[in-house]
C-alpha cells in the first residue's frame, strides 16, 4: 500500500483540524478581551488545543515511512493487520493523528492510524509478524495476533 498516499491524506486531515482550532483560538482571543475569567478560561485552553493541533500536523507533515523489508520489526510508519477471534483491523503506526481514520488508494479498506505512545501502538512496536500482542481495552485484557505487516 501507498504509505504516501496514507501520510498525505493524514496531513491533509491534520491541517483541516489545525485550521480549525486556529479560528477558535481568534474567536477566544477576541472574547478575553472582555476580561471575563470564563472567556481567559476558554482563550488559554483553545491556544494550547491550537499548539498541540499545530505539532501534529507538523509532524505527520514532515513524516516519511520506509517500506518495510522481510524480517522487519514492527515501527513507526508500518502498516499492520491484527485479529481478536471477533475480526481485524488495519493500523497504520504515524507520529501523530491517532484514532483518525484512513481510506487506502481508490477507496480500497479503511485504516486506523495508532501512535507509539497509544497503548496498542506500544504493543505493537517490535513485534513481528506470527507474535501476539496483549491490550486493555475497557478494562478487560484485548490479545490480538500479527497477521500482517508492510
Amino acid at each position: 500500500m501507498d504509505k504516501a498516499f496514507l501520510i498525505a491524506q493524514l496531513t491533509s486531515k491534520l491541517k483541516t483540524a489545525s485550521e480549525q482550532a486556529l479560528r477558535f483560538d481568534e474567536d477566544a482571543r477576541t472574547d478575553a478581551k472582555t476580561g471575563a475569567q470564563r472567556a481567559l478560561n476558554l482563550a488559554t485552553g483553545t491556544r494550547l488545543q491550537l499548539e498541540r493541533a499545530q505539532a501534529a500536523w507538523m509532524a505527520v507533515a514532515d513524516f516519511k515511512a520506509a517500506p518495510m523489508k522481510k524480517g522487519d520489526r514492527i515501527g513507526l510508519g508500518s502498516l499492520v493487520e491484527v485479529e481478536d477471534g471477533e475480526g481485524g483491523k488495519t493500523l497504520f503506526i504515524a507520529p501523530a493523528g491517532a484514532g483518525e481514520e484512513l481510506t487506502g488508494p481508490g477507496g480500497d479498506g479503511f485504516l486506523m492510524v495508532v501512535t507509539p505512545g497509544a497503548p496498542l501502538g506500544k504493543a505493537l512496536l517490535g513485534k513481528k509478524v506470527g507474535d501476539q500482542v496483549e491490550v486493555m481495552v475497557k478494562g478487560e485484557p484485548v490479545d490480538w495476533d500479527i497477521v500482517w505487516a508492510g
